[in-house]
């Protein structure tokens, strides 16, 4: 990674390590770990589910969590959430 990419990574707040779990165990976790953040905050979810791209997207359409980055690297995805105000 360049250090333009490393700078538009948002700084997370906390981190939920999901690898390896199926739909719908990822969009849970994250759901339970939100009710512990301030508006603003930023959640870092790392999941190894391929249908986890779709489903983080229409989860934050949901809830109104704004999606801030989803990115693969290697065999993990990483998604970015905003705990929306």
């Amino acid at each position: 990674m360049t250090d333009s990419t490393l700078e538009s990574i948002p700084q997370p707040t906390l981190v939920v390590d999901a690898k390896g779990l199926r739909c719908p165990l990822p969009i849970l976790k994250a759901k339970k770990a939100l009710t512990g953040l301030q508006a603003g905050d930023v959640l870092e979810v790392q999941t190894t589910d391929h249908s986890a791209l779709r489903d983080f997207q229409a989860f934050c359409k949901q809830t109104g969590n704004p999606l801030l980055l989803q990115k693969e690297e290697d065999e993990v995805t990483y998604h970015y959430l905003a705990r929306r105000a």
